[in-house]
Order: C-alpha cells, then sequence, then structure tokens
C-alpha cells in the first residue's frame, strides 16, 4: 500500500480548503460551515485524497476520493479524528452519514440512534447510549416525580387545582413536552411554560444543554429554572446530546438551506418520539414565530408528524410587549445596546436580577462583543 499521511488543515489555509472542498464535493458533500478541527490524506504527490472533520463532539465531512476508495482510507481518517477527540477529553462521539454508508461505520464501532428515509443516519460510538439516556430520563422523572407528589399531600385541595399532579395511577393524563434553548430566559419563554404547565397534568421541560450559545447553559439552567419556579408541576431535564439544536445540526447532505432544516426537523421528531413514549409525553407545545423560516418550516413538519406517532402539537402564538412578539433575540439586543428599559419589559424578574448582577459580566460582555445578536 502506498505510504500516505495525515495532517491537520488551518481553516485559515484557502488553498488547501478549497482542495477539500472539491474533494467533499465529488462526493456529493458541501463542506459544513460548523467546523473546528479539519484534517486531510494526502498522496506522495500531495493531492488530497480523504478528509474528515469534528465539530464538538461530532465527526463531519468525510470523504475518500472515488480513486482510493476500498484501500481503507476512510479507517484511518476515523481513527485519526477518534484519537483527537479523545485527547480533547470527548469520548462519547457522534456522526451523520448516508444511509448507504451506515453499515460501514457500523462495522467501524458506530451504533444507529435515528434515520430519517434514504437521507440521514444518526449515529454514536456507545452500543447503549441511546438507551441509558432514555433510561436516565426515566429515573430523573421518577425522582422529580416523588418531590412532586411530596409537596402536594399535604393539601388534598391542591390536587384538584389546574397545576397539581394528579394520581401516578390515571392513565389518560395530559403529559406535555417543552423544548427551550431560552437565550435568556424571557417573558415570551416564561408565557409558554405557564400556559404548558396550567393545561396539563405534567410538563417535562427540556433545556438545551450544548454550549453553542451566547448565554451558558449553566445561566439559561438557572435562569428557565428560577422563572418557572412558581410552577409545580415540572420535571426539568437536560436536553444532552440526543435533541439537536439548530446550530450543531450537519447542512452537508442537503441540497439547501429548506432541505437542511426538514431534515433536522425530521430526525428531532425521530428521536423525541422515542423520548416521548419513554416518559408517557402525549403533547408538544411550540411558540409560533411568524417572521422565522426556520421555525415555521419547523413547526409545519411537526404539527403533521407528531399527531402520527400519538402525540398532539399545540403550537401557541407568540407573547408580545404590546407592539412585537417578544424574542431572546430582542432581549440579546437591549443588552448590547445597554438598553435597561427596553430589557425590563422583555424578562422575568429573575432574569433581570441576574443581569444586573456581577456574576452576569462575563455574559453581558460575550454579548456586546459578538457582531450580530440577532438569529433568525
Amino acid at each position: 500500500m502506498p505510504d500516505y499521511y495525515i495532517s491537520q488543515i488551518s481553516h485559515t489555509d484557502k488553498t488547501v480548503i478549497q482542495g477539500v472542498t472539491a474533494l467533499l464535493n465529488a462526493e456529493g458533500i458541501r463542506l459544513d460551515a460548523n467546523l473546528d478541527y479539519t484534517c486531510g490524506m494526502y498522496d506522495d504527490e500531495m493531492n488530497i485524497i480523504a478528509t474528515g472533520s469534528c465539530f464538538g463532539n461530532t465527526l463531519r465531512c468525510l470523504a475518500v476520493s472515488s480513486e482510493h476508495q476500498g484501500e481503507g482510507l476512510m479507517n484511518q481518517i476515523i481513527s485519526h479524528l477518534i484519537e483527537v477527540q479523545f485527547e480533547r477529553g470527548n469520548t462519547h462521539l457522534f456522526l451523520y452519514t448516508k444511509c448507504s454508508s451506515a453499515k460501514f461505520f457500523g462495522d467501524l464501532g458506530f451504533y444507529e440512534i435515528a434515520r430519517i428515509d434514504e437521507q440521514i443516519v444518526f449515529m454514536e460510538n456507545r452500543r447503549t447510549g441511546f438507551k441509558n439516556y432514555l433510561k436516565k430520563l426515566e429515573e430523573s422523572s421518577a425522582l422529580q416525580l416523588q418531590t412532586l407528589t411530596k409537596d402536594t399531600s399535604a393539601n388534598t385541595a391542591t390536587l384538584q387545582s389546574d397545576n397539581a399532579l394528579p394520581d401516578t395511577s390515571t392513565a389518560d393524563r395530559k403529559i406535555a413536552a417543552l423544548v427551550m434553548n431560552a437565550n435568556p430566559f424571557t417573558l415570551g419563554h416564561q408565557y409558554l411554560v405557564e400556559k404548558a404547565a396550567r393545561e396539563n397534568d405534567l410538563l417535562h421541560l427540556f433545556i438545551v444543554s450544548e454550549d453553542a450559545s451566547l448565554v451558558p447553559f449553566k445561566v439559561r439552567k438557572q435562569l428557565v429554572m428560577e422563572g418557572t419556579a412558581h410552577l409545580d408541576n415540572i420535571c426539568y431535564h437536560d436536553s444532552g446530546p440526543y435533541i439537536i439544536s439548530n446550530a450543531t445540526f450537519p447542512s452537508y447532505f442537503q441540497k439547501d438551506e429548506n432541505a437542511v432544516i426538514e431534515s433536522h426537523a425530521m430526525l428531532d421528531l425521530t428521536v423525541f418520539t422515542e423520548i416521548a413514549q419513554t416518559l408517557g409525553i402525549n403533547r408538544r407545545y411550540v411558540g409560533e414565530e411568524p417572521t422565522s423560516l426556520v421555525t415555521g418550516i419547523y413547526n409545519n413538519i411537526m404539527s403533521e408528524k407528531l399527531p402520527e406517532n400519538g402525540i398532539e402539537c399545540i403550537i401557541v402564538p407568540r407573547k408580545t410587549d404590546g407592539k412585537k412578539a417578544i424574542s431572546a433575540s430582542t432581549v440579546r439586543q437591549a443588552i448590547k445596546d445597554n438598553d435597561v428599559d427596553t430589557l425590563k419589559k422583555l424578562v422575568p424578574e429573575s432574569t433581570l436580577r441576574y443581569f444586573e448582577s456581577k456574576e452576569a459580566k462575563e455574559v453581558i460582555e460575550r454579548i456586546r462583543n459578538s457582531g450580530n445578536v440577532i438569529h433568525y
């Protein structure tokens, strides 16, 4: 076998990146916008004949030149990327691949989590990773339910209120779910959570735990829990790596932005359906966002596909400040502009207290130094 070698590629090296892009394009793959490490395999004439990349704990943009397929080069690329990830401390790894390549990556130690027919397979390097995640959700919910039951058992009258937890043996309970990033937690988020909690016996609230936002996960979770502490029928969950955010979903298999959004929605719903079955969730709430192309497509797919799996999809009109819908983007802009008056109108007291505290200094600086805080 010829003596090929693998080397890291700098994303600022435009000439080499052009070579990577050409190789990917030849294999029907686009260069993903979210990459933090890229490597290339070179032949003895310094041509790139294979490539692979990482983003967070995912492997991406994997390709071998058609002239060299069958030589075992992808095995070497994967081994190299796994070594890089382990050096970073990432041992639980994920990848997205075409359905036609799933068996190949299965032979390399990756296991299927979910797939969209004839499009994308979502895989991980742990045989029981997703199963263990579902079990952890179930155990966490049981503990929180015990706490909720104790809190309400002292007053039987409370059990008749809208927000009370009913008898856990009741088969026809309304059990809802909400997934939110809360970057940061606003009055709009609070309104959505309050509505879902009021209209259901139990609400599972998933907070996106990927740190791809201007406000770190630890802070976002704190603000969500403080802003909903007055509600007594919520089970809180970190989303973990299985509820996929827009920020980290790969775009390199799809032909255009709409296809990316549709694939993301379909894959997310496939995973969510498994979660819903585990927790007995029969309703999912989402906020309406008329100005967002992403949310519009996502909500349309959700409202069509969730009922097919016995889950009601409830799209809630956005809370307004009297003029326009409250959004986290507007809140971030107010923070960036040091517009305290606007901020006070858009966030709960708990969020306002945080951003007025010394603790928030670093987050505020991050927002103010960001070029664009408005996301659509």
